[in-house]
């Protein structure tokens, strides 16, 4: 007579291969166009469930709400957060950080927290350094280079007015300390802007412009009755005032010899579209 079948007792082997399967059961596969992840979230504000933080926050400020009804999720207060689920297991998300209360499957971001900011980011920790004084993280390429401006993420950007600190698109700084979104900057060079929003100081190379501004003043002069004339202009991008002659193409400053300027005092003023004409 055969012996009947002892039913398998798991072994850690076994209790590791089925906590595995759960960490893989759905990866990928659900959440928003913001995250990847396997839980949606009630918000803790107006009590609806949602995909994620962004997904409230679009659709509560949405033109379709009226002004007053409008608001943003406070995202610190969501309640029983974990990253497994006590039911069945699964987990949520294949990140996840209890502090933020987030979840994402998608670890190719390299997200990680950092403390001083208090929300998670992304491009791995290694790549980044907080900087005290801006209040925000900085590639470790800026650590001894960046010009420091207080809280220099805790605004909107200067071009879409979206607000910088935690948003999801792509940051730069310029070499002022100003910080803008990346394609927002891409679209300021499709109408030939190279000047910063805030402070309006060039934020790259313009010595190869300024050669062909000098070629063009010289090449137009001035009727006799403005020949003598003399303005001041204050120097965008090193702070200078200088009294020079009056043009009607631009005026050069005479200490760090760009053309980024304003008239002050003087005459009528140039006109500062020539600068945008002639990067074209």
């Amino acid at each position: 007579m055969e012996s009947g079948l002892e039913p398998q007792r798991p072994t850690n082997e076994n209790t590791q291969k089925e906590d595995h399967s759960l960490m893989d059961l759905g990866s990928g596969n659900f959440g928003c166009s913001h995250y990847r992840r396997r839980c949606k979230i009630r918000a803790p504000c107006c009590d609806e469930i949602f995909d994620c933080r962004h997904c409230h926050n679009e659709s509560k400020n949405s033109m379709e709400v009226k002004p007053c009804d409008r608001h943003d999720i406070p995202r610190h207060d969501l309640k029983r957060v974990q990253q497994h689920c006590i039911q069945c297991g699964v987990c949520m998300g294949n990140y996840f950080c209890s502090k933020c209360k987030f979840f994402d499957d998608d670890v190719s971001k390299n997200q990680f927290h950092c403390d001083e900011c208090g929300i998670c980011r992304v491009g791995g920790e290694e790549n980044f350094f907080h900087c005290n004084k801006c209040g925000c993280c900085y590639s470790t390429l800026l650590k001894d280079s960046h010009i420091c401006v207080e809280k220099a993420m805790h605004h909107n950007c200067p071009v879409c007015f979206e607000f910088l600190f935690d948003t999801m698109k792509g940051i730069t700084v310029f070499p002022c300390g100003h910080t803008i979104h990346l394609e927002c900057v891409k679209e300021m060079e499709r109408h030939f802007q190279y000047s910063c929003p805030v402070c309006s100081k060039s934020y790259c190379d313009m010595s190869r412009v300024w050669e062909k501004l000098d070629q063009e003043v010289a090449s137009i002069p001035m009727p006799e009755i403005y020949r003598n004339k003399m303005v001041w202009i204050l120097c965008n991008d090193c702070g200078e005032t200088s009294e020079v002659n009056f043009h009607i193409v631009a005026h050069k400053c005479l200490k760090c010899k760009s053309y980024n300027t304003r008239q002050t005092q003087g005459g009528p003023s140039s006109c500062s579209s020539r600068i945008a004409e002639m990067v074209r």
